[in-house]
Parts: C-alpha cells; sequence; structure tokens
C-alpha cells in the first residue's frame, strides 16, 4: 500500500505547543514566516509580501476567541468573499511518548512529563509553516484556513505567488516577464517605488530540472529555480537603485553582488543599512541590485490593490467550448460593458478556480484573452496579454470614456497527456493544424474548422448585433427567393401561352377548310394523339406538383405504337366506350406501369371529330401500307410518385455576422468562416457536433469583473453565449 506524501505525527492544540500562545507578536510580519512540510512556498511568499503592508494581514484575520481556540477568516475567491472558520488543533512532526522505542525513552528518563515539555513544545514542532517568533500562531493558523477552504493541504501545492496575494488582499494581479520590459527606468520609477503602497511584487524564474525530477534547483549564486520570492522593498539609496527580496524559507539567500558580508559593503555603504531596513544573517531576507534583479528573474507578479474608492461590477458564464481539435478562435463568449461616466477601469477575465476540484476537473487545461472594443467601432480599444495554460486570469487597466464597450474573448483549449499515446498524438497533431494554416487558405473539409474565426469580422460588435445583422439577411435572401420565384412563375405561365398558340396555329394550317367532309389520315391521327395525350399529362402533372411541390420534375419518354393505341370501332368490333375500359399492351422505355394505373398512354383516344357527321362512320381500318409505316412518338409520362422525403439544401455561405445552424459542426471557426455544411438534416460527414452540456470537460466558467472609480458610479455587464444566440435565431427562423 502507498504511503502518504504527508505524514505528521500527531494533532495538537495551540495551548499543547505553546505555553503562551499569541496570534500576533509585534503585529505581522515576514521574518515571522517559515516554510514546513509542504510545498507551498507560492502561498507563504504571498503571505510575506501581504504582510509588508501594514493592516492587510488584519483584514483577512476578521474574528478570534484565542481561549476558546476558535478563528475566523476571510478570503476573495471566484470574485467574492469567503468565509472560513477553524479551530486550533495543528499538526506537529514530534510523536507521542507511547509511540518511541525503548532508546528514545531512555534519553527522556522514562519521563513522560519531562518528554512532553522538552521535546513537544515550541513552534519547531509544527509540520506545516510556523511563526519565526516563538509562541506565535497566526502564520500556522491562517496556512490551516487556506488549506479548508480548498479541502485539505495537499491541495495547495504548486502555484502563483500573485494568486495568492489576489486571494489575500482582493487585488488584480500581472504577471510580467522582465524581457518584456522595454524601458526599465520607467518601469522602476511607476512600478517599484510603489511596492507596499498600492501594489504588491513577487518574483520567480524557471529552470532545469534535475535528474531526480525536484524543480526546486539551487544556483550558484543561491537562488532557487522554480520557486516564489516576495519584494519587500525598493528604494534608491546614493543614485544606486536597491530591492530587497526575502526567500519564504527563511534561508538560502542570494550569494551575488550586494549579498550579505559581500565586498561591496565598504565602511561607506554599510551605512545606509539602516534605510534599506534590513540587517545581515541567514534569515531569507537578501538585497539585489535593480540590474542583477532584472537578469536574474524571468517573470514579477505584481498585484494592485483595491480600496473602498473602488467599485465592482462582475458576471459568471458557464461556456460550452468546442470540442478538441479546434482553433484558438474568438466568436463564442462576449461581454457588453456599459460606464455612466469616464474611469479609469480595471477589466479582469478570470476562470474558475479548479484548485478545490482538482480530482474532478477532467483532462481539459484553458487559456484565454480578450480584445475590447467601443461598440460600433472597429479598432480594438485594448487588449490584454494571453494566459498561461494553468492561469486563472488576465486582465487590461485602460481609462475609458463613458459608453458602451464590447469584450470579445478568445478560447484555447489543451488536453492534458494520458496513458493512451496514440490518441493524445492524434489530438495534438490534429490540434497544431490551426496554427500554421494561413488565413486565405481554401476553407473546405477539415480545414474550415481548424481556421480561426477573424476578430474584422466581430470587431465592434456583441453578439445582438450580430444575430439583428443575421436576422436582417435572412429576410433579404427570403425575399429574393420570393421575387425569383414570382419571375420564374411568370415566365413559364408565358411559355406555355406561347406553346399553345402555335399548337393551335398548328392545327388550323393542317384543316382544309374547303372540303365539306374531312378524311381522317394517319398523319391528322398522329398529331391528334399526341396533342391530346400531352394535354392529359400536363393537367396531370400540374395537379400532382401543387400537391407536392418539393416532388422532383421528371419527364420520360415513351414509344406509343400507333396501330395499336388507336384502333377503329370496325377493326375492333367494339364500341369507344368499351375499347377506352379495356386495357391495351404499351412498350415504355422506363419502368412497367401496373395494370390499374390511369396513365393515359395506355388508353385508346378517339381521334377529333369533324363537322360532318359521316366523319367518324366513314373512317376505315388503317391499310396494311400505312401499318408498315408506324412511327414511333416520344410522348411524355406521367412520373411515378415517390415517397416524400426530407429536401437536402446546400445553404450559402454566410455573411461574417451570420451565425452557423445548430446542427452545424462548432468547430467550424464561429460566425461565418464555415464552408457549405448544409441544414441540420444533412451535416456535413464527419463534422464535430456541438458537445453535450452534461460533459464537464466541455464547460468552461468564465468570469468577469470590471473595477470602477467611486466618481464613475457601477459598471453594467451582460453576458452573451455563441450558443444560446445560435439557438435564438434559429427559433426565430422557424416562425
Amino acid at each position: 500500500m502507498p504511503q502518504p506524501k504527508y505524514n505528521p505525527s500527531d494533532v495538537c492544540r495551540v495551548t499543547q505547543i505553546f505555553a503562551e500562545p499569541r496570534f500576533f507578536v509585534d503585529g505581522a510580519d515576514s521574518n515571522d514566516i517559515i516554510q514546513g512540510a509542504l510545498n507551498d512556498c507560492w502561498f507563504l511568499s504571498a503571505v510575506a509580501t501581504t504582510s509588508t503592508t501594514e493592516g492587510l494581514v488584519d483584514k483577512c484575520c476578521v474574528a478570534r476567541d484565542e481561549e476558546v481556540g476558535i478563528y475566523g477568516f476571510v478570503f476573495f475567491k471566484n470574485g467574492r468573499w469567503v468565509h472560513i472558520i477553524i479551530d486550533d488543533l495543528l499538526y506537529t512532526d514530534i510523536p507521542k511518548y507511547e509511540e518511541l522505542n525503548s532508546g528514545a525513552k531512555t534519553l527522556y528518563h522514562h519521563d513522560k512529563e519531562h518528554y512532553n515539555s522538552w521535546a513537544r513544545r515550541g513552534g519547531q514542532t509544527l509540520y506545516f509553516a510556523k511563526s519565526g517568533t516563538d509562541g506565535e500562531t497566526w502564520v500556522a493558523l491562517l496556512e490551516k484556513a487556506y488549506a479548508k477552504l480548498h479541502g485539505d493541504y495537499a491541495s495547495l501545492e504548486a502555484g502563483y505567488a500573485g494568486e495568492g496575494v489576489e486571494d489575500l488582499t482582493g487585488g488584480v494581479s500581472t504577471y510580467i516577464q522582465t524581457k518584456d520590459i522595454l524601458n526599465i527606468n520607467k518601469f522602476w520609477e511607476e512600478e517599484l517605488l510603489n511596492a507596499n503602497k498600492d501594489r504588491l511584487f513577487g518574483c520567480s524564474f524557471t529552470g532545469a530540472f534535475d535528474g531526480s525530477g525536484d524543480p526546486a534547483v539551487r544556483r550558484g549564486d543561491g537562488l532557487i529555480a522554480h520557486h516564489a520570492y516576495s519584494v519587500l522593498r525598493a528604494k534608491e539609496v546614493n543614485g544606486k537603485k536597491f530591492v530587497v527580496v526575502r526567500n519564504p524559507w527563511g534561508r538560502c539567500e542570494w550569494t551575488g553582488r550586494w549579498a550579505d558580508g559581500s565586498k561591496e559593503w565598504t565602511p561607506g555603504w554599510l551605512e545606509i543599512l539602516p534605510q534599506l531596513g534590513h540587517v545581515f544573517g541567514d534569515d531569507g531576507e537578501f538585497i539585489m541590485e535593480y540590474a542583477d534583479f532584472l537578469d536574474s528573474w524571468d517573470q514579477i507578479d505584481r498585484t494592485r490593490l483595491l480600496d473602498s474608492s473602488w467599485i465592482t461590477s462582475s458576471q459568471w458564464l458557464s461556456v460550452v467550448s468546442r470540442q478538441l481539435p479546434s482553433a484558438w478562435t474568438y466568436g463564442d463568449v462576449c461581454f457588453t460593458i456599459s460606464l455612466p461616466k469616464p474611469s479609469f477601469t480595471i477589466i479582469v477575465l478570470s476562470q474558475l478556480d479548479m484548485r478545490s476540484y482538482e480530482a474532478v476537473a477532467g483532462d481539459r487545461d484553458w487559456s484565454f484573452d480578450f480584445i475590447l472594443f467601443k461598440r460600433g467601432d472597429k479598432s480594438p480599444v485594448a487588449t490584454s496579454l494571453p494566459a498561461e495554460v494553468d492561469s486563472r486570469s488576465v486582465n487590461v487597466e485602460i481609462q475609458l470614456d463613458a459608453g458602451e464597450y464590447v469584450v470579445h474573448v478568445r478560447l484555447d483549449c489543451s488536453h492534458r497527456s494520458n496513458k493512451k499515446a496514440r490518441k493524445d498524438a492524434r489530438l495534438r497533431t490534429a490540434k497544431a493544424r490551426s496554427e500554421y494554416l494561413a488565413s486565405n487558405f481554401r476553407a473546405d473539409g477539415l480545414a474550415a474548422a481548424s481556421l480561426s474565426l477573424p476578430i474584422q469580422a466581430i470587431a465592434g460588435l456583441d453578439f445582438r448585433d450580430m444575430e439583428k445583422k443575421a436576422i436582417e439577411i435572412v429576410e433579404a435572401r427570403k425575399k429574393e427567393k420570393e421575387q425569383e420565384k414570382k419571375e420564374k412563375g411568370e415566365e413559364a405561365k408565358k411559355k406555355k401561352e406561347e406553346e399553345d398558340e402555335e399548337e393551335k396555329d398548328k392545327a388550323k394550317d393542317n384543316t382544309d377548310d374547303h372540303s365539306p367532309v374531312e378524311t381522317i389520315t394517319t398523319t391528322t391521327v398522329v398529331e391528334a394523339t399526341v396533342t391530346t395525350v400531352t394535354t392529359i399529362v400536363e393537367a396531370v402533372d400540374n395537379a400532382a406538383t401543387a400537391e407536392d411541390p418539393d416532388a422532383e420534375q421528371e419527364t420520360p419518354s415513351t414509344s406509343v405504337n400507333l396501330g395499336e393505341a388507336v384502333p377503329s370501332p370496325e377493326s375492333t368490333g367494339k364500341t369507344n366506350a368499351d375499347s377506352a375500359a379495356a386495357p391495351t399492351d404499351s412498350t415504355t422505355s422506363g419502368d412497367e406501369t401496373p395494370a390499374s394505373s390511369t396513365n393515359p398512354a395506355d388508353t385508346p383516344v378517339d381521334p377529333p371529330k369533324s363537322s360532318s357527321s359521316s366523319s367518324s362512320s366513314s373512317a376505315s381500318p388503317l391499310s396494311e401500307s400505312d401499318t408498315e409505316s408506324k412511327t414511333k412518338v416520344s410522348t411524355p409520362k406521367k412520373k411515378k410518385r415517390r415517397p416524400r422525403v426530407p429536401k437536402l439544401v446546400t445553404v450559402p455561405p454566410p455573411a461574417p455576422w451570420a451565425p452557423r445552424s445548430p446542427g452545424s459542426p462548432p468547430g467550424g471557426g464561429g460566425w461565418g468562416t464555415a464552408p457549405n455544411w448544409g441544414t441540420a438534416a444533412s451535416p456535413r460527414p464527419g463534422a464535430l457536433q456541438m458537445p453535450s452540456l452534461n460533459n464537464v470537460d466541455d464547460i468552461v466558467h468564465l468570469g468577469i469583473r470590471v473595477h470602477t472609480e467611486e466618481a464613475c458610479g457601477a459598471a453594467t455587464i451582460e453576458g452573451q453565449l455563441r450558443y444560446e444566440l445560435e439557438m435564438e435565431f434559429a427559433k426565430s427562423k422557424r416562425k
């Protein structure tokens, strides 16, 4: 059975550990903090940074009864303040007397009271974080309350110091890469010199891992890689810029220039130590020159503190994402912000902190950024920096005028590696497709799902604006189709009238007006039969078309043997009525028609009668020579009725603001870049369908906070989701 990672020996009350326990001894100080067995240097670094500003830790520890052993804390988590109440039981690293072996008991003369009073007393017995001041308890109790907020101590492993400062103060953290600082003098004057006033700083750097897998690697200058440090102070003395930094371990200091006891500390420079507030000693606190500070650290965590003069507005949304693999694209979610007055504004976009739910968080990692537009303007006002894969927020600080602004969010989802190496490789390969395709690549097939939506397509518009324009386009296309249908109908009607005129003229030309008695010839019979059959077929065709407007218009040909189709009464010995009732054989070029069919081509038709009554009675059977010269005439056949099926319609490419139909794949580039998928009844083969809301991996919880100055008042926020508006758009189309 595997051993637990953390294995404290015992649990004791504060009064059992300290003879005279006190929550604070001369207030909270960064030198009070010493890290224990837990790998939470990021949080303790945040605590040390927070303790440099007077009163911040007191605001976090809101209530306590030390005699009873009850303590109350508040933390800022996911946009709101959360209350946590704990007791005073703490884990210790010293076992009970009964658990000692005989040799250890001998050292204490087999005296339990002597053992408890000497070995199990004092802060050095604590298993997790402790204070460097004997009898002080606030460090251990604050760490316990923060662990309870997230479920257990193990949940606090690894993190960013800036996030810890946010949770303790309710501020806004920004991660700054030192190589991205273009004007180092401006950064010194506007940022670092304001440390511990309205902003707090931390620092760290990445390094190579050793063979053991332990990321905490110590460099030759004494600094630890993948470890969070606190910036305590920044001061300029005698023309030199100094930064005071602290290691939360309480040891392992910088050994470079201006380190404790280095050659740079001449008698003249030793006099400035009181101005820097520093004392030599192995307590984890050290001094660096500004140039060495920028050269040694990769990342600086800066947290802006917000006091009571700021007003906060916020909103959270559950965003249904595209399924993997999909492009990193805009168009899934946006926020509309209304400012009543001009104000310096801080906009924070964050995801739900999954530290408390790591065991059920799924296999997705999310990163995101956003672009801010003034509503109706195509030019961006501000752009956030992209978030790290495991970072929980990005922000923008900017002076804004009164009015409405649109925040368009770009989401990216990556798949965590798992044991199925082939599946993992396929996902990563497919996702990489979106990173090398050019924006002008022909968007068809799988390429369309890999291309991201150009920001120009939605710049300055929120989803309501795009929905409105999409509805206008649909209405315009509907009117165009109706007009086109009307014009085609008029054209067909005109053509039919012209054909009828031609047939009448042809029949008139073939009539001999000078003979009182008309002789029926083979040619007359042929023309009359064709005209009659065509008229009947067209009438049936028109009726069928009116009944089924979606049916296909087919006109297969049929061969009619005139010698059999038009027999005379004398040759058959039957009347015309009997002939009409009797079935006849017919040779067709298509499928055979059942005997019960009422196909006009299978029914004998009498030739038209002349004005003379003797014309019909004097008609004789066709002669042998006429029979030998039988002529095959192609006549329309009544189309075979087919069962009604859903009509598959190819949808033309929508405008840049037109949403896809609900059945179209979610990975097709957002609003308007999808190819001609077809309707929901006929999705593109192999298309990725909209993910199910029941799949937690397809949902990311995004929140936006807008901090404005008190003179401006509260901002109004409206969140909009692509999926919901697509459904509304589809409903409006059906109506």
